[in-house]
């Protein structure tokens, strides 16, 4: 019997890479957007089923399973991939989006991981895979809101994983680097206040920095090849890095005590 992935944010990046790729090795995918009238690629192929979720609507969460259970039978994999990043001075914010970041990223993925954890149970497996990012293990600057979203991340997975191991569940985390979709554009949400002269100077080399960074990012494909493994490679491994930035920074930051990894983060942006 074919084994099924259900991913949310599969309209564009990561998300729609990974169902291509699992959908090329035979497995059925429930790709899952917020707007599935403008998908057109995805919805083509054999054994994916195109539906609506938005993580913040929970009506769209239970449907979306349940219309994948009911085509493919059983759902194996969840991939938590649904986020955006909120950046900018934390006075600049309003609440509002403080609370839609949130939202998303944090409790959007405890809303669809929660509304499955009845039918992996019911199963006794099943494996959950989050998105996670190296912004979930190390922080840079005018990043409280995103690096607070990806740190409650590794921690709900790291927790969860003990509780699903109890009935033969499976919590992974992928940890991508700088990637070549569009996180630095429709995904990237930056929040300035210019009268708030203070912090006008730093913000201009951390843009500087970011546009530095993703111009040798690594394809979606990479992760997507990251979260395959994940899937289907049979271990109890918890964390996956993707991309060859990720790994240099990630072995940077286990080796480095706070003040020489902020002493280098300040260094490379000439602070």
């Amino acid at each position: 019997m074919k084994k099924t992935i259900l991913i949310t944010g599969a309209s564009t990046g990561i998300g729609k890479e990974t169902a291509k790729l699992f959908q090329s090795k035979g497995w059925n995918v429930i790709a899952t957007m917020r707007n599935p009238a403008t998908e057109s690629e995805l919805s083509k192929l054999d054994n994916v089923l195109v539906i609506r979720l938005d993580v913040l609507d929970l009506g769209s969460i239970d449907n979306a399973i349940s219309e994948g259970i009911q085509k493919f039978g059983k759902i194996d994999v969840l991939l938590n991939n649904a986020g955006y990043g909120a950046y900018g001075p934390l006075e600049s914010f309003p609440r509002e989006k403080i609370v839609r970041q949130f939202n998303t990223n944090v409790i959007g993925l405890l809303d669809v991981t929660k509304a499955l954890l009845p039918h992996f149970r019911k199963n006794q497996g099943g494996i959950f895979i989050n998105i996670s990012s190296i912004g979930g293990k190390m922080a840079f600057p005018f990043g409280a809101l995103y690096h607070g979203t990806k740190f409650a991340v590794e921690g709900i997975s790291e927790s969860l994983s003990y509780e699903v191991e109890e009935f033969g569940g499976k919590v992974k985390i992928v940890e991508p680097g700088a990637i070549a979709t569009d996180f630095a554009g429709r995904s990237f949400d930056l929040n300035n206040d210019e009268t708030l002269t203070e912090y006008q100077p730093l913000l201009g080399k951390m843009m500087a920095g970011v546009q530095g960074m993703f111009a040798n990012a690594s394809p979606a494909s990479v992760v997507a090849d990251v979260i395959y493994v994940a899937a289907t490679d049979g271990t109890n491994q918890l964390r996956y890095t993707a991309g060859e930035d990720a790994k240099a920074l990630m072995a940077n930051r286990k080796q480095a005590d706070d003040a020489s990894f902020t002493a280098g983060v300040k260094a490379q942006m000439g602070l």
